[in-house]
């Protein structure tokens, strides 16, 4: 199955700012995730720590920047495969974008959670060649 997401006209606009790297230029609110709260944030929401870390100002736990292009609604559940988003690099939700995803890869018969891998791990993961063989006739060559 082949996963392309539907990016509507806005982030298309950020994508192609990004590729030309025109980020800076759109001017985004920048958008944060507290994952005790489960809140999206703006920059009125959110403060400095002592250490200089950006807490949310509810619970004054850390935040995660946003990616300018997550939209932060997925409907979906499950779905098999898993594509990048093309500003960040982050796993995304190949049906509609959506970052807030948990990636699962089943290694030695149990699943885990790839977001626990080391870097260069997830970046094997990334590179790998992807193929279906559902209907394709495997053909062997008599060793004679």
């Amino acid at each position: 199955m082949i996963y392309m997401v539907l990016w509507d006209t806005e982030q298309l606009i950020i994508i192609t700012a990004a590729t030309e790297n025109r980020l800076g230029q759109l001017n985004l609110p920048q958008r944060y995730k507290c994952h005790l709260c489960l809140l999206i944030l703006d920059g009125e929401d959110v403060e400095k720590s002592e250490s200089g870390n950006i807490i949310c100002k509810y619970c004054h736990q850390e935040v995660t920047e946003l990616c300018p292009l997550d939209h932060c609604h997925c409907s979906h559940y499950v779905v098999t495969g898993i594509i990048y988003c093309p500003i960040c690099d982050s796993a995304i939700c190949p049906e509609c974008g959506c970052h807030d995803v948990a990636q699962l890869s089943r290694i030695t018969g149990y699943l885990a959670d790839v977001s626990g891998w080391n870097p260069a791990k997830q970046q094997e993961l990334r590179d790998r060649i992807r193929s279906n063989l559902v209907g394709i006739e495997m053909i062997r060559e008599k060793v004679v």
